[in-house]
């Protein structure tokens, strides 16, 4: 602790007295003194981080249960990415040898600190790439990481490939009993940079290229209420994610049905609502949850009103409202020929085409397009286009962007992991692999008066002359004491 005390006094008060002295000499300057200032500060947060992390470095090296097991192999400069900059530390390779005679290496720093081997990033640094790279772009998440030190954007994609989610939800202590049950699901369009290889992409008779695929968004709420209480704008309640890439649809609607089990009482849930657009993987979901009442997405239903009737000039509203009609109370055959009046006002035979076509489409969720038109109680307006632009095109599609099956996948799950409140730290610390402990580590365990009895090896000059005062004092412990007894009480040593 002398040591960074020493050099917040020797450096960091004279570069504070020099930006003292240029602001007064020049008051119009406030950025650059704002900037010095952050810059002052992050240097001796460095400074802080260095001299902690060596310092615990020399408490293995000078403790005597140590010796017993381990001796010292060299001692190595390290460099690590963090939120504040670059801390470039010592830290020491311990060797170790077991009844078998087998050699153990082993940084016993980096089982105490809990860094994994060859770790470049802390948690903290990584948080801020996960929570600028989720947002923006992988080159922005390298940006953000810290001042001085940008990750490139090929570092922040290999990171975002191998990420491990954790699982989407946490199983509740108390089940939800709710009347009804919402689940909005659709999908967003992205370009692939490949289809399994670069350069295979294929190009269909318009030159046109075959590498469209879909990331998947299905959502699960409680019901819509107004944002405040004189609102216009409403919010869903409860809301819950899955955004996935173009992978094992069971799966995924397997995970729903799972998620909607462990949260409600199923008993006493009286309807099940799936706003949709009515996709051939949505249908598929519907068959795998049972009691789902499929109502077809209302802006797809318009959409496809406006497609049939839009060669009708000034008498568009009248045919929609017409078609709206026989929807609501008519027949498949009333439809249909209904349909055939308004192909004998198109005038080209693509236009008649077009109207046949998009026709098929609500014959095809005619039940579903019903539900929607009858609005009756319980069934609620589908924002589901809405949330398809917020959750996954405003990050993968609205730019030209070219994504990769397995980096669109991840970059979805992130999305997911977002939206769903996730904490970015908490994940950063989910990548962290088991660290198996070297045979005899845990025999390095000390006990607090051992601990107490052990520090008088490594104490500094200034150490010697404050415990003169402080080892008498029993009352209370120094500083060094405590940081040792802490150490001790987490079994770090």
């Amino acid at each position: 602790m002398e040591e960074i005390i020493q050099y917040f006094a020797e450096v960091c008060i004279n570069r504070f007295i020099e930006a003292h002295n240029k602001f007064f000499k020049e008051p119009d300057s406030f950025a650059e003194l704002e900037k010095e200032t952050v810059c002052i500060v992050d240097d001796l947060g460095k400074e802080f981080i260095r001299v902690t992390l060596e310092e615990i470095n020399r408490c293995f090296r000078a403790s005597d249960w140590r010796k017993e097991k381990w001796h010292i192999e060299k001692t190595n400069k390290k460099q690590l990415i963090t939120s504040l900059g670059t801390v470039c530390f010592n830290k020491t390779l311990f060797a170790s040898k077991t009844d078998e005679g087998k050699k153990l290496m082993c940084y016993l720093l980096d089982k105490a600190v809990g860094f994994e081997e060859h770790q470049r990033m802390s948690e903290g640094a990584m948080e801020r790439l996960y929570e600028e790279a989720v947002q923006t772009s992988y080159r922005k998440g390298g940006e953000a990481v810290s001042p001085e030190d940008k990750v490139t954007k090929q570092a922040v994609k290999d990171l975002l490939h191998k990420t491990k989610f954790p699982p989407n939800y946490q199983i509740p202590e108390q089940k939800k009993a709710v009347n009804e049950l919402y689940i909005d699901a659709d999908e967003d369009h992205y370009s692939l940079q490949f289809q399994n290889r670069k350069g295979d992409i294929e190009r269909d008779d318009r030159g046109h290229k075959k590498n469209g695929a879909i990331t998947k968004l299905i959502y699960v709420y409680e019901g819509i209420e107004p944002e405040a209480p004189r609102s216009k704008r409403n919010r869903l309640i409860n809301a819950h994610y899955f955004c996935r890439g173009d992978g094992d649809n069971k799966a995924l609607w397997d995970e729903v049905y799972a998620y909607i089990e462990a949260h409600y009482e199923i008993d006493k849930i009286k309807q099940i609502y799936l706003n949709a657009d009515g996709g051939t993987w949505i249908k598929a979901g519907q068959r795998r949850i049972h009691g789902i009442n499929y109502v077809l997405d209302e802006f797809h239903l318009s959409k496809t009103l406006l497609k049939i009737t839009g060669h009708m000039l000034d008498s568009q509203q009248d045919a929609r409202e017409r078609l709206c009609k026989i929807i609501r109370s008519g027949t498949r055959e009333d439809f249909r020929q209904e349909i055939e009046i308004l192909k004998g006002y198109a005038e080209k035979e693509k236009t008649k085409e077009r109207i046949q076509k998009t026709a098929e489409y609500i014959l095809n969720n005619w039940t579903a397009a019903k539900k929607r038109l009858w609005k009756k109680d319980g069934v609620v307006a589908c924002s589901a286009e809405g949330h398809v632009y917020h959750a996954l095109s405003s990050r993968m599609s609205t730019l030209a962007m070219g994504w990769s099956r397995h980096g669109a996948s991840q970059m979805a799950r992130l999305r997911e992991y977002y939206l769903n409140g996730g904490n970015m730290l908490e994940l950063a610390r989910y990548q962290k692999a088991e660290i198996p402990k070297a045979a005899g580590a845990e025999e390095l365990a000390l006990s607090a008066h051992d601990m107490l009895k052990s520090i008088t090896g490594w104490r500094t000059k200034t150490e010697h002359e404050i415990a003169k005062y402080t080892d008498v004092m029993t009352h209370t412990l120094s500083l060094q004491n405590k940081k040792k007894v802490t150490m001790n009480i987490h079994k770090y040593l």
